[in-house]
């Protein structure tokens, strides 16, 4: 499986858009119980479809990779599927591609997480895989080694790309002294640092069943997702230690800028800030609030910065929520002579979102898309699993999708101009300048 190398604050991670096209029935989008052992079971069933989707989510991200060892959750994750105690591998991936399934394994920030998906007919066998690849994985030398050689070879790659690169620096600007500013690929110095030992140490201490949520969406019922689960997991032992702790980011005293020097036609300027959580009341005028200033081609930054002046290639803001933080940014491409202009432009419309009201067309346009036109749909057994699994573990609640909904339905102007007020405040922007500097 190829290991996906995580872009810190590089991504939109608007977790939201996922809700936009749930039914508007009040009713929790899956059943939910904890298991003897710590397990949240998560079932939503879907008897029309016949394929069945599976997660496995435990809290094994890279916000607990050790100081000198950046980059071990997505090491771990990436080798994860590559042998068990009984199959090799190849083995693995023979076994389910022979039925037409998937089978991966990856981490992120905050978690890693096993995704299986399967026709009905096939779920014992991908189950049996889902639950060798959890509690028995093998961690073979020479898988590491390669996976090693190939996670550094993807940074350097990665290197080359400006908006990358400019994201990695504003993450180190926004959560200075905290995890979320490290890289969940690590670089290329801590993975070749990287050992065998290291990930079975680390996979020990963090996979464990009551930091565990295991989804199952589609044709099933909640007896057979029970039953089925139970078989391989209710086994599965909680741990004496207690829960491994994160301390949320502290907000820098002073912001900082950064300009790395790169020989390119054009340069990327990245303005970010740490925000708030999705459990936030303000989460919502500020959603809004950042589709009205840089969310499309009717906002206020498209509009002025691009269209008006012609001064940018693409410029746009997001909000990116996780489970122990959250951040806001600003993104832009331009000419390198236009980047004085551009940031002046950006920094003041920042500034008017907190000084003036937004329009009602403005904030009419971010309510309609926000809740009926974003393009990623809950149409899929793994798009639902990957959703309930999410605000599982982000304490959102099942019924999130229709509140979300009606949260957004809710926010009026006067509440973006509080909350832009309050966040968009340019001087609390670090700032970070990709490109061939003067």
């Amino acid at each position: 499986m190829a290991t996906r190398v995580a872009v810190a604050l590089g991504s939109v991670v608007v977790l939201a858009g996922l809700l936009a096209c749930r039914p508007t029935a009040a009713a929790p989008l899956a059943h939910r119980e904890v298991l003897p052992n710590g397990i949240v079971l998560l079932v939503a069933e879907r008897p029309a479809v016949p394929i069945v989707a599976v997660r496995v989510l435990t809290r094994a991200g890279a916000v607990y990779d050790p100081a000198d060892r950046a980059g071990l959750a997505s090491l771990t994750g990436a080798v994860l599927t590559r042998g068990t105690a009984k199959r090799t591998g190849p083995e693995i991936d023979s076994a389910i591609e022979f039925v037409g399934g998937s089978l991966e394994a990856g981490a992120g920030r905050d978690n890693l997480t096993v995704s299986l998906t399967a026709q009905k007919k096939d779920l014992i066998l991908g189950l049996d895989l889902v639950s060798e690849v959890v509690l028995s994985p093998a961690f073979p030398e020479a898988e590491v080694a390669r996976k090693v050689s190939e996670i550094q070879a993807a940074i350097k790659r990665s290197e080359e790309d400006p908006g990358t690169v400019a994201a990695r620096a504003l993450a180190r600007l926004v959560f200075q002294g905290h995890p979320y500013g490290v890289p969940v690929e690590g670089t290329r110095e801590s993975v070749a640092r990287l050992t065998r030992d290291d990930v079975v140490k680390f996979y020990r201490e963090h996979a464990r069943p009551d930091t565990t949520i295991i989804a199952v969406v589609g044709a099933v019922t909640v007896d057979e997702a029970r039953r089925e689960i139970m078989a391989r997991f209710g086994s599965w032992a909680r741990p004496a230690d207690p829960l491994p702790l994160v301390a949320a980011p502290t907000a820098s005293a002073s912001t900082k800028e950064e300009t790395i020097k790169r020989e390119l036609t054009q340069t990327t300027l990245m303005f970010g800030r740490q925000a708030i959580s999705q459990t936030d009341p303000d989460y919502f005028p500020l959603a809004v609030a950042s589709y009205v200033l840089g969310g499309g081609s009717a906002s206020r930054l498209y509009t002025r910065v691009r269209e008006e002046s012609g001064l940018a290639y693409a410029v746009y803001s997001w909000v990116s929520p996780w489970r122990h933080g959250a951040s806001f940014a600003v993104s832009a491409q331009t000419r390198t002579v236009e980047v004085p202009k551009v940031v002046v432009m950006i920094r003041e419309e920042l500034a008017r979102m907190g000084r003036e009201p937004v329009a009602e067309r403005e904030l009419a346009l971010a309510r309609q898309y926000l809740i009926g036109s974003f393009p990623l749909r809950l149409d899929t057994s793994g798009k639902v699993a990957d959703f309930v699994v999410a605000v599982e573990d982000r304490g959102l609640g099942l019924d999130y999708a229709d509140r979300y909904k009606e949260r957004i339905a809710r926010v009026t102007a006067a509440d973006v101009h509080r909350v832009a007020a309050k966040y968009f405040q340019p001087g609390t922007f670090g700032l970070v300048i990709v490109g061939e500097t003067k």
